[in-house]
């Protein structure tokens, strides 16, 4: 009696697809060419620029992007997920005040970090509604982060909570740090004594 016997034959595995495997490569290169370039002051890079910097032809920046605002975007959220952390830190003391004193130190750690990126979107913004968009999404998620912590009745009081939200506005640190050119110890200052005021104003009323 003859048996049938039958072998399993284990393909082997696929080697990866090399093509894939560089357009993952020269789209994360273009990418990170574009944070470096902005990073160190270029705040409207040309694709070409991008290009050279990251070292693969022009044709290859729009195969993976759509556009500059496409390519602005990515760079946007890389950045933001790089900081979003100490954002949404719960800020430390016990009352109000101490709260809003932690949020505005960390604010300043954070302005410093993104400022290219940031001075880089106020001038993109003007030519991008996704841009413009993104940054009253920001501008509202730092808001939301200031009346999360103020009594109810401060939030309430719309002139304050609105001042608040300006003093410790990235516009107000852009003003200080690039348009005046102020030392970072002399910016912090300045909004030290603006955030001082403001808690003293609301105590006085």
């Amino acid at each position: 009696m003859i048996r049938a016997t039958s072998s399993a034959t284990v393909a082997p595995s696929p080697h990866p697809d090399g093509r894939r495997e560089r357009s993952r490569s020269s789209r994360s290169k273009i990418v990170a060419a574009m944070i470096e370039v902005v990073g160190k002051g270029d705040y409207m890079p040309s694709a070409a620029r991008v290009a050279e910097v990251a070292g693969v032809g022009l044709r290859s920046v729009f195969r993976h992007f759509e556009d500059m605002d496409a390519l602005f975007g990515e760079m946007n959220e890389i950045i933001e997920a790089r900081v979003l952390p100490m954002v949404l830190q719960v800020p430390q003391g016990e009352s109000w005040q101490e709260k809003l004193s932690d949020i505005a130190e960390r604010r300043v750690k954070v302005f410093e970090a993104i400022m290219p990126y940031r001075l880089a979107g106020e001038i993109k913004r003007f030519q991008s509604s996704y841009i413009m968009q993104n940054q009253r999404r920001v501008l509202l998620l730092e808001g939301e982060t200031i009346d999360a912590h103020l009594p109810p009745e401060l939030v309430a009081n719309l002139e304050f909570s609105r001042a608040l939200k300006a003093v410790l506005s990235f516009q107000i640190w852009r003003l200080l740090r690039h348009d005046m050119q102020l030392p970072l110890d002399e910016a912090r200052a300045v909004v030290r004594r603006m955030l001082d005021d403001c808690i003293a104003g609301i105590g006085a009323s």
